[in-house]
This record gives structure tokens, C-alpha cells and sequence, in this order.
């Protein structure tokens, strides 16, 4: 049951090549933007399409899958956590961001 608590799944496309940071630890962080897209019909029955942007950031193992085999307009699946931070920005103003931590991806879709 421990499974269920803040699990995150989503199937989108990714917006922009992601991108890829080697840290002085070793370790890789990669960092992209994922759109889901929702399909229904509005009250005069047309056609309508939602589009979502998610935050995605993915540590280790799982950047390096990223780094290597994602890239713009690639359409994957990912599970993992959402997570909230705060930053101060330039400006002093505090900035509160909601990313999605990927622990798995899945490459869906064809080879380009």
C-alpha cells in the first residue's frame, strides 16, 4: 500500500530536448518538460483538446536512459513522486515550483 502514496504516472510527449547536468558528485541530473493531453467534447459537442506541462526531473540511472535515448517531441511513459521546493530568485521573490521525480521511464512509440 505503500506504493500508492504521492505516485505520479503519465504518458505525454516531451516539449524540448532535455537537459543533462553532470554533478561534481558523478552523478547525472536531467531535467525536461513533458505535455499530457486530455480529449473531450464541450457542451456544443466540438472536439476539444487540454494540454498539460509537467516538470520531470530524473537522477542517475534514470537521466543517463534519458540523456541517451529522449529527446523533443518523444512520446514516453514515466512513474515516480511529486516533489515541492521553494527558491529565492534574482529579484529576492520566492518561487515555488512542483516537479514530478521520475524514477522509471518507458520509451514508447518508434525509433526516429
Amino acid at each position: 500500500m505503500s506504493k500508492l502514496r504521492n505516485h505520479v504516472q503519465l504518458i505525454g510527449n516531451i516539449g524540448e530536448d532535455p537537459v543533462v547536468t553532470n554533478l561534481e558528485s558523478g552523478k547525472k541530473l536531467a531535467r525536461f518538460q513533458l505535455a499530457t493531453n486530455e480529449h473531450y467534447k464541450n457542451k456544443k459537442g466540438e472536439k476539444v483538446q487540454d494540454t498539460d506541462w509537467h516538470s520531470i526531473v530524473a537522477w542517475g540511472k534514470t537521466a543517463e536512459i534519458v540523456e541517451k535515448y529522449a529527446a523533443k517531441g518523444k512520446e514516453i511513459g514515466l512513474a515516480g513522486k511529486l516533489k515541492n521546493r521553494n527558491y529565492e530568485s534574482k529579484d529576492g521573490t520566492t518561487r515555488y515550483v512542483t516537479e514530478v521525480v521520475a524514477d522509471e521511464i518507458l520509451l514508447l512509440g518508434g525509433r526516429s
